[in-house]
């Protein structure tokens, strides 16, 4: 086809490629242009003590801090032993649903919610009775069992 017969938007199609075409040659030349200067002083970086990179050699007359290899912990530190916990705790139950026999007590200690099932229980619990418990903890979290009312 005959460019005399192209329609306007071909011509600016072909306009457009062109000039793309343009930019990515200027483009390209610009980059070989910042490349040239890769000296290999430019292109060397050092990592101080703390395990950064910098542009600076480290300072040779800086002092080392000797550290001795036995005083570094790997792992958990153990736990000192503290007071022990409580085993039974208080609460009161915040919400029990009878029919589908789980609920809630809230601890008074702690002031959280733990989760009780009717199989865990001692005695026969409702919504606001004081109670005396134990937690362990359940797949879903800490569940109160031995569950007596007070």
């Amino acid at each position: 086809m005959g460019r005399s017969q192209e329609t306007f938007s071909k011509k600016e199609v072909r306009n457009k490629k062109e000039k793309r075409k343009k930019e990515k040659a200027e483009k390209r030349l610009a980059k070989k242009e910042l490349d040239k200067s890769g000296k290999l002083e430019d292109m060397i970086a050092y990592v101080d003590e703390f395990g950064n990179i910098s542009n600076t050699p480290p300072d040779p007359t800086k002092v080392k801090e000797e550290i001795d290899a036995e005083n570094i912990e790997i792992g958990i530190p153990k736990r000192e032993d503290g007071p022990p916990e409580e085993i039974e705790r208080k609460g009161t139950v915040s919400f029990y649903n009878d029919s589908k026999g789980y609920g809630f007590i809230k601890d008074q200690g702690s002031q959280d919610s733990v989760f009780v099932h009717v199989n865990n229980t001692l005695d026969e619990i409702r919504e606001g009775d004081k109670v005396i418990f134990e937690i362990e903890m359940g797949p879903k979290g800490p569940t109160a069992v031995k569950v007596k009312v007070v």
